[in-house]
């Protein structure tokens, strides 16, 4: 006889085991489900970027070599928005990979931050010709792009990277010495701006500002 069947005879109910049993059954149940979510998930980034990589709704694609999605951990607490690719990010397909990129990417780990932990994406999926400024209609043509990446990442926190981003982000005009230092909210997200790092590279006695702001998203991160 085993030691159900005593307590049974005993009069005692084993609450505790079918507690544990229910326990159980709800964990499954709930693995099961974050499992379907995540699958879906990840089937909603999918379908995005092949949407991207194929779009031909503004003339920009008649010049581009590559579209650049975006990259890094789609589950990142911080994403970066910048303004456009340039030429290097056109060739490769990829984001800040240029010298302004690897001025980011040790902007990044001098606050203990790599690359694969964060995701980064633009305001424009393709390059501008000269890497001249977007314009309206690119911008309004390519930014639903930029809304569902954020939908679909719920970041923690957002880091807008250069007037172009932050002026979009923040619906707002004003010069960057204005934006810089305080904090926003978008659709209750924090938001963060801050020099874009090929700004850095043309006037280098800035990187003291951009040096505070990286410790200031290094406290929101904590």
């Amino acid at each position: 006889m085993n030691r159900n069947e005593y307590l049974h005879l005993m009069g005692i109910e084993t609450w505790r085991e079918k507690s544990c049993s229910a326990e159980a059954t709800q964990d499954k149940k709930f693995t099961k489900e974050k499992k379907v979510m995540q699958n879906d998930k990840a089937a909603r980034w999918e379908t995005l970027e092949k949407r991207a990589k194929v779009c031909t709704l503004c003339d920009l694609s008649k010049t581009r070599s590559n579209v650049v999605f975006g990259s890094g951990n789609k589950n990142a607490d911080l994403l970066i928005v910048g303004e456009a690719p340039g030429q290097n990010e056109d060739l490769q397909g990829l984001p800040f990979v240029g010298r302004a990129g690897q001025l980011l990417t040790n902007m990044l780990k001098s606050i203990g931050l790599d690359r694969e932990q964060i995701y980064i994406a633009n305001i424009l999926k393709c390059r501008p010709p000269q890497n001249r400024d977007p314009n309206p209609i690119e911008v309004a043509t390519c930014t639903p792009y930029l809304l569902q990446q954020i939908d679909l990442l719920q970041p923690k926190i957002i880091v807008a990277v250069g007037r172009i981003a932050a002026h979009f982000l923040l619906n707002t005009d004003e010069a960057m010495a204005k934006l810089r230092g305080q904090e926003f909210r978008y659709h209750d997200i924090p938001l963060l701006v801050t020099y874009h790092p090929a700004y850095l590279l043309r006037a280098p006695r800035e990187k003291r500002k951009s040096w505070d702001d990286m410790l200031k998203l290094q406290k929101y991160l904590q």
